[in-house]
């Protein structure tokens, strides 16, 4: 391989993997992270109000409390991997900006 070329490799994978590009991406991925984390604490804290409005015998309570941190749960994921595909997303696109 020509030398010239070589170079001409390095400094585009160097444009790259730039701060900017890789800061939007790593945040992305702490976005999601975040959301399934969130997502967990709320299904516990559901769940464990639900058993607790079991063991006191109210069922009608119970379930409640357990499709509320259900919904509760879905909602912090959901939300947080939408926000942290769209930021990957657009570090990866000002990474190929950087590149053309």
């Amino acid at each position: 391989m020509h030398p010239t070329i070589a170079v001409r490799r390095l400094h585009l994978f160097a444009l790259f993997f730039s701060c900017s590009a890789w800061a939007q991406i790593g945040s992305g991925s702490a976005d999601i992270g975040k959301g399934a984390a969130k997502g967990a604490g709320h299904l516990a804290k559901g769940t464990a109000v639900g058993v607790g409005q079991l063991a006191t015998l109210h069922p009608i309570n119970a379930g409640a409390s357990f499709g509320k941190g259900a919904v509760s749960a879905g909602k912090d994921v959901s939300v947080g991997t939408v926000k942290g595909t769209g930021k990957i997303a657009k570090g990866i696109g000002r990474g190929i900006k950087k590149i053309l």
